[in-house]
């Protein structure tokens, strides 16, 4: 059997692993995304070590050894220590069996190759001898270093078993799919698994939403997550998961006039945004997913114009709220983040339509605050028209915004735009309690501010909302 040292087992810690397995009487095996990423040659500092006899027992016998804390979790019998930039996982090997309503299986003790058997896919199922007699040895009952030569997605046993019993394995399917693939190098699951998940797609019903959505993230977090959506859209499985993505598909054409499929279009933009998301913003590619959710509520034709989609960004902020409390998704500030996007995400454009004018400039500031680059980044992924002369003109003129941008917050300090005149203040200055008053006078300086009809300074807007005051029959105190 060949054996694989150089690079893939140099750590010392296998060596560890290898002394302290021989001295508790047990064999021990590195197994799942170590093996594979180690033959893709991608880095990783996470590493799975299956036990045939306790992982726990080991665990502890390893961090003796090299003085590290473990972490024991009884309820999965499974232990993880810290080592030289490692994080090493142990669990006993183990046969499982499941019940229709539950993906948590029925566990007990088992042979490596049982445990192999239990794998999600055959790329994850290949494992390490870490025994002195063979110490490096590729175990590979499945051919997974064939399938993934050949870039192929597959189980180890039959795929209705694999999706029915843990029905997760679908989402993960598309995530490696997904996550592997590379411009020289794609991935692909093979046809008999994509027909399961298509028939398996209900067993969706038993995973949590939470579980769902950590799948979902990390698709949307691969170099090109189209692939990934258009993988979970054509086995049915994000028609369940996300319907109102499902309804952007398709074109109608009425008198000669279609519109794009605005499905295709936001998988463009995400991938757009990926491509220029270096940080790996999670809720800023939540948003390119689903700044364009509302099209279809609001979708009409008019005769003699075409179709039209007005009010789509408003429609779909409403629908943000929604959509992530179905998911069981955070209702807090990076829903509010998204939300955000999606419902401005047609302002930049619009400036170029409208006029690039400084006041106009100022209240998008105004409405985006910190976020802008954000805004600015998500709308210029949006311009994805095939007419090339027609993208190099918008785009031209969205560097304008972008230099008008510039310049009105290095005058007018928008971004993070405080009124001058706070309610206190004007009880203060005119004895007043709370009342409407309070309000109009804030929102006239504020409007006066963002109109450009005075400057973001505290005289200035002092002077003007005692002007307003004196309109509306209030005088300043003695």
């Amino acid at each position: 059997m060949e054996t694989v040292i150089h690079g893939f087992l140099d750590h010392p810690i296998f060596r560890i692993v290898s002394r302290s397995a021989a001295e508790s009487g047990v064999r021990a095996f590195v197994i799942g995304g170590y093996v594979r990423d180690c033959f893709l040659g991608r880095n990783c500092s996470d590493i799975d070590i299956v036990v045939e006899g306790s992982g726990i027992s080991l665990a502890e016998a390893v961090a003796a050894k090299v003085h590290s804390k473990v972490t024991v979790f009884k309820n999965f019998g499974t232990a993880m220590l810290h080592y030289r930039g490692m994080e090493v996982e142990f669990v006993g090997a183990r046969r499982e069996s499941y019940s229709r309503d539950s993906r948590k299986p029925v566990v007990e003790n088992g042979t490596l190759r049982e445990d192999q058997e239990r794998r999600d896919f055959t790329i994850n199922a290949m494992a390490f001898s870490l025994q002195d007699e063979d110490f490096g040895a590729l175990v590979d009952p499945f051919g997974g270093i064939k399938d993934l030569d050949e870039g192929i997605i597959r189980t180890p046993l039959d795929p209705d078993t694999t999706y029915s019993d843990d029905p997760l394995r679908m989402l993960r399917a598309v995530r490696f799919a997904t996550m592997l693939s590379t411009p020289e190098h794609s991935f692909h699951i093979v046809q008999e698994s994509l027909d399961s998940m298509r028939r398996q797609r209900d067993r969706l019903s038993i995973l949590s939403k939470e579980r769902i959505v950590e799948e979902l993230d990390k698709i949307l977090l691969c170099k090109k997550p189209s692939d990934g959506f258009r993988l979970l859209d054509g086995t049915g499985l994000l028609e369940i998961i996300l319907p109102q993505l499902s309804k952007l598909k398709g074109v109608e054409t009425l008198e000669g006039k279609g519109h794009k499929d605005n499905f295709s279009h936001t998988l463009q933009v995400l991938d757009n945004v990926a491509a220029e998301d270096a940080e790996g913003n999670l809720w800023l590619r939540w948003a390119a997913l689903l700044h364009d959710i509302g099209k279809p509520a609001c979708k009409r034709f008019v005769p003699g114009t075409g179709w039209t989609f007005h009010g789509h960004d408003a429609i779909g902020a409403r629908m943000v709220p929604r959509i992530f409390q179905e998911l069981k998704m955070p209702m807090n500030e990076k829903m509010k983040y998204v939300q955000k996007l999606v419902a401005l995400h047609l302002r930049p454009i619009a400036l170029v339509d409208e006029g690039v004018t400084d006041s106009a400039v100022r209240r998008l500031l105004f409405d985006a605050g910190d976020d802008i680059d954000d805004l600015m980044l998500l709308c210029n992924a949006d311009i994805t028209s095939k007419n090339p002369v027609k993208v190099a003109k918008i785009k031209a003129n969205f560097a304008l915004v972008r230099t008008k941008l510039v310049e009105v917050e290095a005058k007018d300090a928008i971004r993070n735009f405080k009124n001058p005149i706070t309610g206190d203040y004007v009880m203060q200055v005119f004895g007043i309690p709370p009342g409407k008053e309070i309000g109009v006078l804030k929102e006239y300086v504020k409007e006066a501010i963002l109109d450009g009809k005075i400057r973001n300074d505290f005289a200035e807007a002092d002077m003007l909302m005692r002007e307003k005051a004196a309109e509306l029959g209030l005088a300043p105190l003695p």
